[in-house]
C-alpha cells in the first residue's frame, strides 16, 4: 500500500475512534413532551391550561432546554368546535422558539387500529399545527407514536414507517420513559382532595423514580452499546411536570447531562440500530434494542412505580 494511502487510512481510523470516544464521553438528553396542549385530568379551565403551559415554557427557558411538544389536535376542540384559547397555547410554545410535532389527532393505539384509519388520523392531526408552525417560521417534521406502539409485526411497523417517511416525518423514539403519567394522576387526585402533603410526597416519589430510571438506562446503554448514548426523555404536559420539571432538570444536570434538541439527539448513530423483535408492546427503544440483541435479562431491574402511587 502506498505511503500516502496508508497515512490517510490511519487518519480515518483515528478520526472514527475520536468521534466514538466523543459520543461516549458526552452525556446528553432531549426532553420531549407528549399530549399537548395539556393533560388536564378534567380541569378544562383556560387559566389552568395557560398556567401549566407557561410554567413548562419558563422552565425550558431557565434551564436552556430545547424541548419539543407533541400535539393531539383532538384536544384543541371543545363541544365539536375549535377552541382558540387552546390553539393559543400552541402559539406560546412556538413564539418561545420550541418545536411542535405530530402525535396524531385522536391518540389511537396503532395495534388496535386499522392502518388506513390510523394514517388518516395522522394527517388529521396536522391540520391546525402544521400551518401554525409555518406562521411562526418553525419546522414541523417529527412524529411520536401514541403509547409508543410502533407495530405488532415488522410488516406493520415497516408500513407505518414508510407512510411517515412519505409524508416528510421523522419518527421520534424514546429511551427514558419514567412513567410520569401515573405520578401525575396521583398528584392530581391529591390536589383535588386538598391534600397538599400527599401531593408533595407523590412529587418526591416521582423525582426519586426518575433518578432511578436514568441510572438504569445508563447501565443498559453501556451494556448494549459500550457507551452511554444520547437519550430521549418522554414526559407529558401535565401539572406535575409544570411544578417539578425544574427539579427534574437539576437531576440531569447533577448527573452531567446537557440538553439537546430532537434534531440533535437523532444524530447519535444508535438511533439507526435496527429493531427485529416485535409484539404488542409500548416501550422504550432501549428495551426494544435489548430484546433484539437477545439480552432481555438486562430489563429485569427496571425500576417499578411504587405501589403507593398505583393505589
Amino acid at each position: 500500500m502506498p505511503y500516502e494511502m496508508s497515512r490517510l487510512l490511519l487518519v480515518v481510523v483515528f478520526w472514527l475512534a475520536f468521534v466514538e470516544m466523543s459520543w461516549a464521553q458526552r452525556k446528553q438528553v432531549c426532553v420531549t413532551v407528549d399530549d399537548l396542549p395539556v393533560v388536564n385530568y378534567g380541569n378544562d379551565d383556560p387559566e389552568f391550561l395557560k398556567e401549566v403551559t407557561e410554567k413548562l415554557i419558563t422552565t425550558f427557558d431557565v434551564h436552556s432546554i430545547p424541548a419539543i411538544g407533541y400535539v393531539n389536535e383532538r384536544k384543541l376542540y371543545k363541544g365539536g368546535r375549535l377552541d382558540q384559547s387552546k390553539v393559543a397555547l400552541l402559539g406560546y410554545w412556538l413564539e418561545a422558539g420550541y418545536e411542535l410535532g405530530n402525535h396524531t389527532y385522536s391518540h389511537h393505539n396503532y395495534h388496535k387500529t386499522a392502518f388506513n384509519t390510523f394514517t388518516e388520523d395522522i394527517l388529521k392531526g396536522e391540520k391546525i399545527t402544521r400551518p401554525l408552525t409555518e406562521k411562526y417560521g418553525m419546522p414541523y417534521r417529527f412524529f411520536r407514536h401514541p403509547y409508543l406502539k410502533i407495530g405488532k409485526t415488522q410488516s406493520s411497523a415497516d408500513s407505518l414507517s414508510s407512510f411517515l417517511s412519505g409524508q416528510g416525518y421523522t419518527e421520534a423514539p424514546v429511551t427514558i420513559d419514567p412513567d410520569d403519567y401515573l405520578f401525575a394522576k396521583a398528584y392530581h387526585i391529591a390536589l383535588q382532595k386538598g391534600n397538599s402533603l400527599k401531593a408533595s410526597k407523590v412529587a418526591t416519589a416521582y423525582l426519586k423514580h426518575i433518578e432511578k430510571k436514568i441510572q438504569f438506562y445508563e447501565e443498559v446503554s453501556t451494556k448494549l452499546f459500550n457507551r452511554n448514548i444520547s437519550h430521549t426523555l418522554l414526559i407529558h404536559a401535565n401539572l406535575l411536570n409544570a411544578d417539578y420539571l425544574s427539579e427534574v432538570a437539576q437531576i440531569f444536570k447533577k448527573k452531567g447531562y446537557t440538553f439537546i434538541s430532537q434534531e440533535e439527539v437523532l444524530k447519535d448513530t444508535v438511533y439507526g440500530t435496527p429493531v427485529t423483535r416485535y409484539g404488542d408492546w409500548g416501550m422504550s427503544w432501549m428495551d426494544r434494542w435489548a430484546m433484539t440483541q437477545g439480552k432481555n435479562t438486562l430489563l429485569r431491574d427496571d425500576p417499578l412505580v411504587p405501589e403507593s402511587i398505583l393505589k
